[in-house]
């Protein structure tokens, strides 16, 4: 079922969760770890990242590297079809622009209408650890809008290769990320609304926001989207801080604020397990305070470790 179908559906807000795929070389198995305890919350759907690949050097005998690229989670499509065989529920796979041809892209596309998945959130992705920016895949698709436009093509029936008669429609339904903070690296916020207004008329159906601490930011962000004519629904991303280091490493990797109020509590704690507690109890009151403005979705991204969510929606719900 598409997203935006279990959001008209639904009678109160629903709850849903993001994870890893498995590090190469990895069983599925610690998939199903984080998700069993969670299962409980009934999530109509369970996102997936894709990441892209990275480089790693291989020393050859005569002392000459070589640089490899190479994907640490390759098993985004497969780790999909295991959560939908084993749990009964709609998988969402991240699309990325990084490290994918125009075909490797519409290839996949392919393998995932075949698997009966009806959702795909599109996305840029990451610069490589080793780049400083986002360097586009030869051949590849260099912004989110363009592999949106692919996707939304497909949907049309429109392939990369015009020769080819009789093609079938797909029929997903595209999300795209939004920024209550801006993204890092628009020139300013009205400039990043004229993007995603752009997402949204090239035909998003939905939108998942980058995490954030201050509901404020959330309703704000709603507020700009709707008075720009962007009325798809809105899905709160969310993450709770659960140590001291986060309070540097958050804003710095995510770009994000920490409102004054939490990180004054997190900094008067005594030992980490007190942080989390402190964390845990502010994404509580934050969660509470989205479902009263309407917030269709509480969405987690758990980052491969249950206890926290399982915790912050008990004391939700």
């Amino acid at each position: 079922m598409k997203i935006v179908d279990h959001i008209a559906n639904a009678k109160k807000t629903l709850v849903s969760f993001e994870l890893l795929p498995p590090i190469k070389g990895q069983s599925i198995q610690g998939i199903f770890n984080t998700i069993d305890p969670l299962m409980e919350f009934n999530p109509p759907f369970i996102d997936v990242t894709y990441l892209r690949e990275d480089y790693i050097y291989k020393q050859h005998p005569n002392g000459l590297l070589e640089k490899v690229a190479y994907r640490k989670r390759p098993s985004t499509v497969a780790t999909c079809a295991a959560i939908m065989n084993k749990y009964k529920v709609d998988a969402v796979p991240h699309l990325i622009c990084g490290g994918f041809t125009k075909e490797e892209t519409e290839n996949a596309l392919i393998d995932l209408q075949f698997l009966g998945i009806d959702n795909v959130l599109v996305l840029r992705g990451d610069a490589r650890k080793s780049e400083g920016s986002f360097v586009p895949t030869p051949g590849g698709h260099a912004y989110a809008s363009d592999l949106l436009q692919h996707v939304v093509n497909m949907n049309n029936g429109k392939y990369l290769h015009d020769y080819m008669d009789s093609t079938e429609k797909t029929d997903f339904c595209i999300g795209v990320a939004g920024y209550p903070e801006k993204h890092f690296e628009a020139p300013n916020l009205e400039t990043d609304f004229q993007y995603l207004k752009q997402k949204v008329d090239l035909g998003a159906n939905f939108i998942v926001t980058q995490m954030f601490f201050d509901v404020n930011k959330y309703k704000a962000f709603v507020d700009k989207c709707r008075a720009e004519g962007i009325h798809v629904p809105i899905i709160p991303g969310l993450k709770p801080l659960t140590t001291s280091k986060q309070l540097t490493s958050l804003p710095k990797v995510f770009h994000l604020d920490i409102p004054l109020e939490l990180s004054k509590a997190v900094q008067a704690c005594k030992n980490e397990k007190d942080v989390k507690n402190v964390g845990i109890e502010w994404m509580i009151q934050q969660c509470k305070d989205l479902i009263k403005i309407g917030a269709p979705v509480l969405h987690f991204y758990t980052m491969g470790n249950p206890e926290p969510t399982k915790r912050i929606i008990e004391g939700v719900f």
